[in-house]
């Protein structure tokens, strides 16, 4: 029905728009100045550098790249991650509601909680992760698909690359304040300036105090990023990065599954905290600095290369649902950890553009390499019970935790590749081919025996398309491409103690996608066939989640996705996304894989008056639907669908706009999902208020 009612909007919108708007030569200059790193007006953008690891039109990419903009953000006042990504076609944004810890959204039915870039570097992560502000991004470019060709390890959903906000050599600066729901408070700037001819600078940062739907639960933050680039000729420039992050960031504690998508789903209230305030304590500091410095020879060669180091601190406790003694009783058990990691990454690129007759040539060669180390402590304990009907707090909590491990290791990876985008005519042809060398050496000592994992993996990856590129701007293609991951999960090997084997996939591609001549659109459509070996999942032994290689997963979809900036007014979201996904070999083999809806689509309408009395004023609204699902790969909780609405109201006169941004008006209730350790609640109804002040 959803579907429905977007095609016909569309239908409706779309005639209109091509009368009304002709060759506007505003508009041609504003997309002939997009840069796939920078500024974007609207939400169309037109170039990436993350679906090829160079400056290249989406039209040219031969897979999907859905790119999430600073406007598109800022429209809906998003607050994290999460939010950014859930108007994107082949995304689920947040599979396991809000939690304040970390965002892992799902790609193509696969978990990108390992799969997330900052600037084309990946984020490590081991239980502890990175939540990066959304306020310091410029855009969210989200690469759909097997990309290891490129980037190396990773899963065969694809990638969400956060392109963070750089200097603009302009003078500028902005102010925002925010109140919201859930005693949420948020002061933040943004200012940038220049220095003499040659030197810019960007100074950001970000003070948040703020609550959740939970009791209890906080999601405070302190960020400040500065940035300055250096660009003493047209041929050379290098840009610093830098953040500093710490978060109070609370931990979320599941519900039984009777009281949330069982026969007493109704007596507990979605904002009821099973843990206790007294021992429900996260301190995350996370800093990053890095560069990107670029140098170009002549015409045809030009090198770049980027790097970053990167500390994450972490220390919390909390309490976890682990079973009822009685239909009323939660058991409940303690859970402390202290996670230490650091990682350097570097990446190394030769570019040449050249022609060989009659082909052209944009050729990559690539050399990088990431150093992944942590030290970390896990205990868990037996915590007081709860009555569920009658909560008390602040409890007695000790005594000696039945299990502690100690966790000391590095994960390696070095990879060798190179790329040819070479173009015939109206033909383009898209080639990769890479090999990785990656290593593991971790030593975990727990108090029932110690394991030693020492495993080095290699593989070669790699990834062809072709384009046709019609002068109209649609521009059919077809691909083929691999991913490889070494398997680390929470236990450094397989049960039975032999290593896990390295995951591997492979997806087929064919699609169209269409950049109309003469208004500022575009759209895509796309069909896919993704297959996974040796994936893992979660197995509850003794009390503890372990994991195993259930064998094989499949994913076939369809994914249809327009964007618009129309000249009247309008800006359009439409997505479609159809995912047929199942475990074909394993134990559960013949199941749907855990979280994965079959059917998702959103709908997000924009319009602001450009002339007359209401100049300036403007109202946005959206509808979010997620198909129904199961919550585990053995299939036994089934999460129902839910669709959510959502709107705003804004109003911008000289340097100020004031807005108004409701999400899930209408207060739906909704189980986002369930594990081992209980099932957790979406968000209801969020009301954020928010003043701008520009210069």
């Amino acid at each position: 029905m959803l579907a429905g009612t977007a095609a016909g909007a569309l239908a409706g919108v779309l005639p209109a728009a091509a009368q009304q708007t002709q060759l506007d030569t505003v508009t041609v200059e504003a997309e002939a100045q997009q840069t796939p790193t920078g500024p974007i007006e609207g939400y169309v953008a037109k170039r990436t550098i993350t679906g090829s690891k160079t400056d290249t039109p989406v039209l040219e990419v031969p897979q999907s790249v859905f790119v999430v903009t600073r406007d598109q953000m800022d429209d809906r006042a998003v607050q994290n991650i999460g939010q950014a990504l859930d108007y994107t076609a082949g995304v689920l944004g947040q599979p396991f509601g809000t939690d304040p810890r970390f965002d892992a959204p799902l790609l193509r039915g696969f978990s990108a909680a390992n799969s997330q870039y900052l600037n084309g570097l990946k984020l490590s992560r081991d239980q502890g992760s990175v939540s990066i502000e959304q306020y310091g991004l410029e855009r969210i470019d989200v690469l759909l698909g097997p990309a290891s060709v490129l980037y190396g390890q990773g899963n065969p959903g694809g990638l969400i690359d956060m392109i963070s906000k750089r200097p603009t050599f302009t003078t500028f600066g902005e102010v925002m304040g925010q109140v919201g729901t859930w005693d949420r408070y948020v002061g933040a700037f943004d200012v940038g300036g220049v220095i003499g001819s040659d030197v810019a600078y960007r100074l950001i940062g970000l003070v948040r105090d703020a609550g959740t739907q939970t009791d209890f639960l906080q999601d405070n933050r302190i960020y400040f990023a500065p940035a300055v680039t250096w660009r003493p000729s047209n041929d050379t420039s290098i840009t610093v990065l830098a953040n500093i992050q710490y978060d109070e960031a609370g931990t979320p504690v599941g519900l039984p599954v009777q009281y949330t998508v069982g026969p007493l789903k109704n007596l507990l209230s979605t904002n009821f905290f099973l843990g206790d305030p007294d021992y429900n304590s996260s301190a995350r500091t996370l800093g990053s600095i890095g560069y990107e410095f670029q140098h170009r020879f002549n015409d045809v060669w030009q090198f770049r290369q980027n790097a970053r180091y990167l500390v994450l601190d972490w220390d919390y406790s909390s309490l976890y649902y682990s079973s009822l003694a009685t239909p009323t009783i939660a058991n409940r058990g303690t859970s402390q950890n202290s996670e230490n990691q650091n990682t350097f990454t570097i990446d190394n690129q030769l570019e040449g553009d050249f022609s060989t007759g009659p082909l052209t040539h944009k050729l990559l060669v690539s050399f990088d390499y990431r150093h992944f180390s942590q030290d970390n402590l896990t205990t868990f304990g037996f915590g007081p019970q709860l009555d569920l009907l009658f909560p008390v707090y602040g409890q007695v909590i000790g005594g000696v935790p039945w299990y502690a491990s100690a966790v000391n290791g590095t994960v390696s990876q070095a990879g060798l590749y190179a790329q040819d985008q070479i173009r015939y005519g109206k033909l383009l042809l898209t080639a990769g081919v890479r090999h990785d060398w990656a290593s593991v050496d971790s030593t975990t000592d727990t108090n029932y025996g110690d394991t030693v994992q020492d495993q080095n993996d290699q593989a070669t990856t790699g990834r062809i398309g072709l384009t046709y590129l019609f002068d109209n701007g649609i521009a059919p293609y077809a691909s083929y491409s691999t991913s490889f991951e070494p398997v680390i999960g929470n236990m450094p090997t397989a049960l039975g103690g032999a290593p896990f084997q390295p995951s591997t996939g492979e997806q087929y591609e064919v699609g169209v996608k269409y950049q109309p001549i003469g208004w500022n659109a575009f759209f895509t459509a796309a069909l896919f066939d993704i297959r996974q070996q040796n994936v893992l999942s979660s197995q509850l032994i003794n009390g503890v989640s372990y994991e195993t290689q259930i064998g094989q997963v499949e994913v076939k979809g369809l994914e249809l996705s327009a964007k618009m900036n129309l000249t009247e007014g309008w800006k359009i979201i439409a997505n479609y996304t159809y995912l047929n996904a199942e475990i074909t070999k394993g134990q559960y083999a013949g199941n749907r894989p855990a979280n994965v809806p079959e059917n998702m689509a959103n709908l997000w309408l924009d319009y602001t008056f450009h002339s007359g009395q209401l100049a300036g004023f403007g109202l946005g609204g959206g509808v979010r639907y997620v198909g129904s699902r199961y919550a585990l790969d053995n299939n036994s909780i089934f999460l129902q669908a839910n669709t959510l609405l959502d709107a705003a109201i804004h109003y911008e006169t000289g340097a100020f706009k004031a807005q108004l941004n409701v999400n899930n008006i209408a207060n739906e209730t909704y189980v986002s999902s369930c594990g081992f350790f209980g099932c957790y609640y979406g968000d209801g109804r969020s009301v954020v208020a928010q003043l701008t002040y520009k210069w």
